[in-house]
């Protein structure tokens, strides 16, 4: 039972934490908040499934909030300043998501630069750029792209669904393919990963480009529910799915990490701060119980990798 648990703690809070603002709240429970949630949810999810990837291996990526910003940029100025089709304006949009993974992967495979620093220049090289293309208005979207931000039948929204979609391709390359099981075996002993054969560099270039895809996606998804790409948009965002990770039960020191818990974990933050809006909470206050939450798990997954918990 406690192993079971230890595993699965992330999807017991988040049942008691609905639960708990179901009877504080009459109106949590409803299928207009609920869909909200998710929405709510779905680009800080989308953002921290590319970061699992990363995280897995014992790495960090602080870029994905630029990354996603200027991925979104790039689609609206080639769509609407260059006047190309938006398929290409959008391909070239999630380009962009993976060439800024490559080089933080290059930088950090083998340039040896740690991961913190490497992701951090990124996370100002990536920002930066967006605000000179866009030179820092917003930029509207291609009506076709904008549509992303609508809902199916007037019920689901797609940001939803997007958000479902990328969960479900996270757990095959993690649970099914051979870069998968590569990166927990990174995380869970870089040398040894090496010696058994593992191109460990050729790994990390994967991680980090599926990081940056998947930033780029996200980027997209909260331009269309703005109808505009910001370049100021996303901007903290890189907290929130780190968060999301470690909340849903991976470890920052690598080798441990799931879809799923990705997953609940950003359910959990968007939860958390829909209640606590509700609930007629302060906005500074949401600050302070969110930060508490995050330093309980990073807490718990120290005491889980010294054996105590």
């Amino acid at each position: 039972m406690a192993a079971w648990l230890a595993e699965n703690g992330a999807l017991v809070a988040l049942i008691v934490l609905v639960v708990a603002l179901s009877l504080l709240s009459d109106d949590f429970l409803s299928v207009t908040n609920l869909l909200n949630v998710g929405v709510q949810a779905a680009v800080t999810a989308i953002l921290a499934f590319g970061s699992t990837f990363v995280i897995v291996t014992g790495g960090i990526d602080l870029s994905v909030g630029s990354v996603a910003a200027l991925s979104a940029i790039t689609l609206a100025w080639i769509a609407t300043e260059a006047g190309l089709a938006w398929p290409v304006a959008t391909v070239a949009g999630l380009a962009v998501g993976v060439a800024c993974g490559l080089v933080n992967a290059t930088l950090i495979a083998y340039g040896k630069l740690p991961p913190f620093i490497a992701t951090l220049a990124m996370l100002g090289v990536a920002r930066g750029l967006a605000l000179v293309i866009s030179q820092g208005s917003p930029i509207l979207l291609p009506e076709e792209v904008a549509h992303l931000g609508d809902t199916i039948g007037g019920f689901l929204p797609i940001p939803v669904i997007v958000m479902l979609v990328m969960g479900v391709i996270t757990a095959v390359i993690l649970n099914r393919t051979y870069s998968g099981r590569a990166l927990y075996a990174i995380g869970g002993n870089e040398e040894a990963a090496r010696l058994s054969g593992i191109r460990v560099g050729r790994q990390k270039l994967v991680a980090y480009a599926l990081s940056g895809g998947f930033a780029a996606v996200a980027g997209i998804v909260l331009a269309s529910r703005l109808a505009s790409a910001q370049p100021q948009a996303a901007a903290g965002y890189e907290l929130d799915a780190i968060a999301a990770v470690v909340i849903g039960g991976a470890s920052l020191s690598g080798g441990k990490g799931r879809a799923l818990g990705t997953f609940v974990g950003a359910l959990i933050l968007a939860v958390l701060r829909n209640g606590l809006n509700l609930l007629s909470v302060s906005a500074f206050w949401q600050q302070v119980v969110i930060g508490v939450v995050i330093a309980l798990a990073v807490l718990v997954d120290t005491l889980r990798r010294k054996g105590t918990y």
